[in-house]
């Protein structure tokens, strides 16, 4: 057993998915849409190869190597530098009128945890405050669409783990 378990989060969005696949798939687009990132910096971009730096307000600093990307979202895997890595797929469905976003985090390995008691911090701890992030970042996105400015930081409220 590989002991990772996934979180899935969807915002309904009144923007075509044109417009939303504009914004996410825009440079540095975290600097204005992410409520806990200090700093978004590009190392390359765009398509699969793509690698940047997500300095989130609390100084913790992850890296994001794109492995996937079409006109329907991207996957990513994101972690510390020499750390271990999550999963994450972006997934953007709709038409001119509406769309959905939909972002899902794949945990790496809770190698410390025996057989099936890594169930146990997942359910308790890191679901909670995973459901808590994904909901702030879509929140974020919306609000940038809505507003055309960025979103204020922590505005949705801080987070235990990025803020």
């Amino acid at each position: 057993m590989n002991n990772s378990l996934f979180v899935k989060r969807n915002k309904e969005l009144n923007f075509s998915k044109d417009k939303v696949l504009d914004v996410i798939t825009t440079p540095n687009y975290l600097n204005e849409t992410h409520p806990f990132c200090k700093k978004n910096t590009i190392v390359s971009w765009p398509g699969i190869g793509s690698k940047d730096v997500l300095e989130y307000l609390n100084g913790l600093t992850f890296e994001r190597d794109f492995t996937y990307w079409d006109k329907d979202g991207y996957d990513l895997t994101i972690g510390t530098k020499n750390g271990p890595k999550s999963k994450v797929k972006w997934r953007l469905d709709g038409n001119v009128d509406k769309s959905e976003l939909s972002i899902q985090i794949q945990t790496h390995s809770l190698r410390k945890f025996p057989g099936p008691l890594y169930v146990i911090p997942f359910i308790s701890q890191i679901r909670p405050q995973l459901n808590s992030y994904l909901d702030s970042v879509l929140n974020g996105i919306e609000y940038y669409l809505e507003n055309n400015k960025p979103v204020p930081r922590n505005h949705f409220g801080k987070h235990k783990w990025f803020s």
